[in-house]
């Protein structure tokens, strides 16, 4: 395992009650939903889609109403998470495309080192699983530079597929089938595996207990994890990356017969959202009942807005998911912590999924600095009514396509093209200033090339040398097509 350079205060133990000793440090959920849009849950306004334990949540804590996922796709964002660095710093440039490289210092290691106990559930997406035998979008033999399982990465469990799974029977699919939406298979249906396993932390495909809702399958890892550390005294990352509702989308005949009247389509993503929010209520009540609630910080979001062609919703905003406008990356999110952050209140600041580390180690009381720049910043203060703006802009890069946000206003530019929008003044991208703005044109501009410039930098191995570079053999990925600013 390799050693950060970040460095935190220890923790204390100190009696919580009569179940167990607990200690001071909370504990750490990360739950991501999979394309799930800004206006598929209850607490931004869905009237249809049932998702009371998610609304309960969410209500019980701080709702984010301008959170950004880092990119429009999932393993940008993922890494992003992790790593609270831009995904072009690692090469992580779109879905299955480089991988979360071994020199990046993880949440996961940095919370290890702090005496957490570590683990990584549902989708991975950061590189392959296995070296031996197909394997999902990218494993096997013919790709051995891309084997990068969460063991690399400071957890201790993991029970992972590499990409998206059906969200219901998740190893198997009809014989005949569209590759999109299907209901439950029947018996005697003619079916052929997915092509996709999970995988355990050893790297062992798992084959046992995977049938049925693919989120009640990986909730049924997550709680004996939780508890087995309530038995050792010892708090705990728990990382839970849902792949509802991500295509295939597929829901149990119980939770697709919630939806009458509709569309097939409409049947299955709606009840695959549901069956994740169950989930989600599971788990509240698991850590109610161990006396862990209190003192577990939950962060809920999606890795982009919905998928293109789906029921799935980003309410008003323009864009869908691959898009830089606002309906491909804002995202429902919002934070639980019940020591210290208030209920019911909402954050207008914008934040983002680069946030989520430096906010951990804001919480964790870290006061050391790393070789490794981050590029978000903590939300601490905002979840605690401070109305202070952000220090830093939020970056936005994909496919030919880069966007800058700072406070109000959001430069937006694809192929040589931008456009300006005070997104406070028009969320939903209606009137364009660049043509009566140019001068916050070329000042929003200046910091999109100056920290691309930058991105590169890390890229090519500036900050932790070049083994990873030499491994990939990756390209670095421009956004600008040859433009010259």
């Amino acid at each position: 395992m390799k050693k950060s350079t970040l460095y935190l205060f220890g923790f204390i133990v100190t009696p919580l009650c009569a179940f167990a000793k607990q200690t001071d440090k909370p504990n750490v959920i990360l739950i991501m939903a999979d394309d799930l849009g800004w206006g598929d849950v209850g607490f931004n306004g869905n009237r249809i889609i049932r998702t009371p334990h998610l609304d309960a949540l969410a209500s019980d804590g701080v709702v984010f109403d301008r959170f950004y996922a880092a990119a429009p796709l999932s393993s940008p964002t993922r890494a992003s998470v992790l790593t609270g660095r831009h995904p072009f710093r690692t090469g992580v440039f779109s879905a299955n495309e480089g991988i979360l490289r071994p020199e990046e210092i993880c949440l996961s290691e940095t919370l290890k080192e702090e005496g957490y106990a570590t683990g990584h559930f549902g989708k991975w997406h950061l590189g392959t699983l296995t070296k031996q035998g197909k394997d999902a979008n990218r494993g096997g033999a013919a790709y051995p530079h891309l084997y990068n399982p969460p063991v690399e990465h400071g957890y201790d469990i993991a029970f992972v597929t590499e990409s998206k799974v059906p969200t219901y029977d998740p190893m198997i699919c009809p014989e005949k089938n569209n590759g999109r939406f299907w209901n439950a298979v029947t018996p005697g249906e003619s079916v052929r595996d997915y092509g996709t396993s999970y995988w355990d932390i050893a790297g062992n495909k798992v084959t046992d207990q995977v049938s049925g809702d693919d989120s009640r399958v990986i909730m049924d890892r997550v709680l004996p994890f939780i508890e087995d550390n309530r038995l050792k005294n010892q708090p705990f990352l728990s990382v839970i990356w849902f792949h509802a509702p991500h295509l295939p989308c597929v829901a149990s005949p119980q939770h697709a017969a919630m939806y009458q009247g509709v569309s097939m389509e409409e049947q299955n993503y709606y009840g695959c959202i549901t069956a994740m929010d169950e989930q989600v209520g599971r788990l509240v009540a698991h850590l109610k009942e161990l006396g862990l609630y209190e003192n577990t910080l939950i962060l809920f979001c999606s890795d982009n807005g919905p998928e293109i062609g789906t029921p799935g919703s980003a309410g008003n905003f323009k864009g869908l998911k691959r898009s830089l406008h606002e309906g491909g990356i804002r995202v429902p999110a919002f934070m639980v912590w019940r020591k210290e952050t208030p209920a019911g209140k909402h954050v207008a600041q914008a934040c983002s999924t680069t946030d989520y580390f430096p906010t951990v180690l804001d919480i964790l009381g870290h006061t050391g600095s790393t070789k490794q720049a981050l590029d978000g910043e903590s939300f601490r203060r905002f979840a605690n009514g401070s109305t202070r703006a952000r220090s830093k802009p939020l970056l936005f890069g994909s496919m030919l396509q880069g966007a800058v946000l700072e406070s109000d206003y959001k430069l937006y530019y694809s192929e040589g093209q931008y456009e300006l929008y005070n997104i406070e003044e028009d969320p939903f991208e209606q009137k364009d200033l660049h043509e009566v703005m140019p001068k916050k044109v070329k000042h929003l501009k200046k910091i999109l090339y100056n920290q691309f410039n930058e991105y590169k930098d890390s890229f090519d191995g500036k900050e932790y040398g070049t083994e990873s570079v030499k491994r990939m053999k990756q390209e670095w990925h421009t956004i600008f097509n040859n433009e010259r600013k």
